[in-house]
């Protein structure tokens, strides 16, 4: 008898704890209401790590405690915000396909691919079922995941983050706009300013040459003049 009661106790202890586990909500999800609806939001995998394909993750219930199994694609929206910079309103997908028995009844997701550590903010607006949506929620160490770098799980070799590799980019587009063989600015001033002085120069000399070709005509005039009147006084 005692034995019976034992199992007895058992399968109860069980049967609560699957319970438990059955109506939990999901490990780093916020659970949000909108009227009779329950929202379960977080990423769609966690660990979430930078350049890693993700998902915004939206799973509905209704008061029952159902999973909402008709929502079309534009019924909820999201726009993904962090660092002051915020995304296009991104779409929801069903995760599940109930003629075909997989996936998470009640689950949407939004493809998204993070590309900065830190935190982000999810805000979800639309309707289901004409009750109106619109909540805002950020990961925290108390809601859902915050995104990481790879640094820490790459091995052996560990690879460059994308804003490194965007800087690298940078700078060699403008190695290639700016050719070494090109002349810079300063070059190109520097030769302007070569060419005034030889202008100058040359109007200088070509001043000086007027004035002494000027002097010439002037001296050999006036030795005409003096040979004419010397001609002039001689004797016939």
């Amino acid at each position: 008898m005692k034995s019976h009661t034992a199992r007895l106790g058992a399968a109860i202890a069980v049967a609560v704890a699957v319970g438990l586990l059955a109506t939990a909500p999901v490990a780093a999800h916020v659970v949000e209401h909108a009227g009779p609806y329950t929202l379960e939001i977080g990423w769609q995998n966690e660990p979430t790590y930078v350049g890693a394909p993700n998902g915004v993750q939206v799973i509905v219930h209704d008061a029952s405690d159902k999973p909402v199994n008709d929502l079309k694609t534009d019924d909820l929206k999201v726009v993904v915000s962090t660092g002051g910079k915020q995304s296009d309103e991104l779409t929801f997908d069903p995760a599940f396909d109930l003629e075909e028995g997989f996936g998470t009844p009640g689950e949407y997701n939004a493809a998204i691919v993070p590309t900065a550590p830190g935190d982000y903010t999810f805000h979800v607006t639309g309707t289901i079922k004409s009750t109106k949506v619109d909540i805002s929620v950020t990961s925290s160490e108390e809601t859902f995941d915050t995104v990481k770098g790879t640094s820490d799980i790459e091995f052996p070799t560990k690879l460059p983050t994308l804003p490194e590799i965007v800087t690298r980019l940078d700078r060699i587009d403008a190695r290639i706009a700016t050719p070494s063989g090109a002349p810079t600015q300063a070059a190109v001033d520097a030769a302007d300013a070569h060419a005034a002085d030889a202008r100058a120069a040359a109007d200088r000399a070509l001043a000086v040459g007027v004035v002494l070709g000027g002097i010439g005509v002037v001296l050999g005039a006036a030795a005409l003049f003096v040979a004419i009147r010397g001609t002039r006084r001689s004797p016939a």
